[in-house]
């Protein structure tokens, strides 16, 4: 999965960086869905950009989110909804 622009520098290669498009650096355009609350703070949001990738964000940190294919983040949910985070509970 990818994270944002707040990922520390140290966590990315100078090949990640080369190997992305110059446009990279532009923050995508994403339609969030309304975001999900559980227990009224606790509130997430779903959101897919103009290229088709999916995010997945907290409405407590705007800018933050994680974005990967709608597939990969399909089977994230469908494994959390397995119970694969149970033990983080």
């Amino acid at each position: 999965m990818n994270r944002t622009a707040d990922t520390p520098a140290a966590e990315t290669s100078a090949a990640d960086t080369s190997a992305a498009p110059a446009d990279s650096l532009t923050p995508p355009r994403i339609s969030w869905n309304e975001a999900f609350c559980s227990e009224g703070a606790n509130c997430f949001r779903f959101g897919l950009d103009d290229t088709g990738r999916a995010y997945i964000g907290s409405t407590l940190s705007p800018d933050a989110y994680v974005s990967d294919s709608v597939e990969a983040l399909r089977a994230l949910i469908s494994a959390v909804k397995a119970g694969a985070a149970d033990h983080l509970l």
